[in-house]
């Protein structure tokens, strides 16, 4: 189940070091609301390797400003604290294991 991050939680689960991946959705967007089950099946599916949540830009917005995120949904992959990677918009579970397997290793 992906985790439901807010500003601390997510920056926590960045300074780990370990791959996280984060979508930033908002309520009243609708592809953020078609991407969601996506973003749950990658949780479920990577569940041990990497840590996936989501943080909703509306309640939770120091870590949007600090990523300069500018559309929704965004979906930011993470490691050793810093941006690796990034998809923007309404994508497919494979476009987004594409860009986690890298960090994996």
């Amino acid at each position: 189940m992906a985790i439901q991050f807010n500003d601390e939680s997510a920056r926590e689960a960045i300074e780990s070091g370990k791959p996280v991946v984060i979508d930033f959705w908002a309520t009243w967007c609708g592809p953020c609301i078609k991407l969601g089950p996506v973003i749950e099946e990658l949780a479920e599916k990577y569940e041990g390797k990497a840590i996936v949540g989501k943080i909703n830009i509306d309640e939770d917005q120091e870590i949007v400003a600090e990523n300069g995120i500018r559309s929704i949904p965004t979906v930011l992959f993470f490691k050793d604290g810093k941006v690796q990677d990034r998809c923007v918009g309404l994508v497919k579970l494979s476009d987004l294991e594409e860009k986690l397997n890298p960090l994996l290793g």
